[in-house]
């Protein structure tokens, strides 16, 4: 990867773990997710893997759902999840800036994590 696609999954990658609950996990060997409550709401992909890099977001706002679609190369997550809302945003090229990016997590995690950590997220 290139220093700047490291620097930005490394910022998205902070800012998730910094949610109210979340731990990061290997499940699929070099692949990290970031979960709450058990649930994931952040695939992060391997950190090594340029081919592959970027991430993928639950985004139930259909505003901020059109918006990630319009990023080059993002689409809806296989494996079905993009039936749910899953946006995939690769992280080369023309890629959304690492706020942006930080904003989606952020609407993910809220749909996924239970209302108790979102008050606590809100109260900071």
């Amino acid at each position: 990867m290139t220093p700047t696609i490291l620097k930005t999954r490394s910022r998205v990658r902070s800012f998730a773990l910094s949610l109210p609950g979340a731990v990061e996990e290997f499940p699929w060997g070099d692949s990290a997710v970031v979960k709450v409550n058990k649930k994931i709401f952040v695939f992060l992909g391997a950190e090594g893997d340029a081919e592959s890099a970027g991430i993928s977001v639950k985004l139930k706002d259909e505003e901020a759902h059109g918006h990630a679609l319009t990023v080059p190369g993002a689409a809806p997550t296989a494996y079905g999840l993009g039936r749910s809302g899953w946006v995939s945003v690769p992280l080369t090229g023309g890629s959304a800036p690492a706020e942006l990016l930080c904003d989606w997590v952020e609407e993910s995690y809220r749909t996924i994590a239970p209302k108790r950590l979102v008050a606590q997220l809100d109260a900071r």
